[in-house]
């Protein structure tokens, strides 16, 4: 379901994917509001689920996490919901994705090394219902967000 924006609020909106540690009286100072528009507008973002939370955005390699792969799952029909929440569950991914084509699903995971990904994979491989994997290891990083401030335009 989607939630309808107004201009302010893309505005402010784009200033927290920016940096969410701004104040709502910087923000207002930017966008040209008072703080306590600011401050109601983004209350009710948070309400419609809109904001889901603030957080840190890491860089994994600095952690050693080196070795980033998009893994490919095909599994046994009628299966696949429970083993996407089984995936999810796993600490190295970063993502679990349903998605239409040969595959059921798309995992997003990171590793230190390349036979943390090999113990890894053969894991996923002797999970029930799982059939068969295929794995794509990241050569380099173009881009990466989890959404653009340029979508609110």
């Amino acid at each position: 379901m989607s939630v309808q924006l107004d201009e302010v609020d893309k505005s402010i909106l784009k200033e927290l994917i920016s940096n969410a540690r701004l104040s709502f009286r910087e923000i207002a100072k930017r966008i040209g509001v008072s703080t306590a528009t600011v401050a109601n507008k983004v209350r009710k973002m948070e309400e419609k689920g809109v904001i889901k939370s603030y957080t840190a955005v890491v860089d994994a390699e600095k952690l050693g996490y080196d070795v980033a792969a998009l893994i490919e799952v095909i599994m046994s029909k009628g299966k696949v919901a429970d083993v996407e929440e089984e995936l999810a569950k796993m600490p190295n991914v970063l993502a679990v994705y349903d998605v239409t084509g040969q595959s059921d699903a798309i995992i997003v995971a990171k590793f230190k090394s390349r036979a943390e990904l090999s113990k890894f994979v053969k894991k996923l491989l002797s999970m029930e219902y799982v059939e068969r994997t295929i794995t794509h290891v990241v050569l380099n990083v173009k881009k990466e967000e989890l959404f653009s401030k340029e979508l609110m335009d």
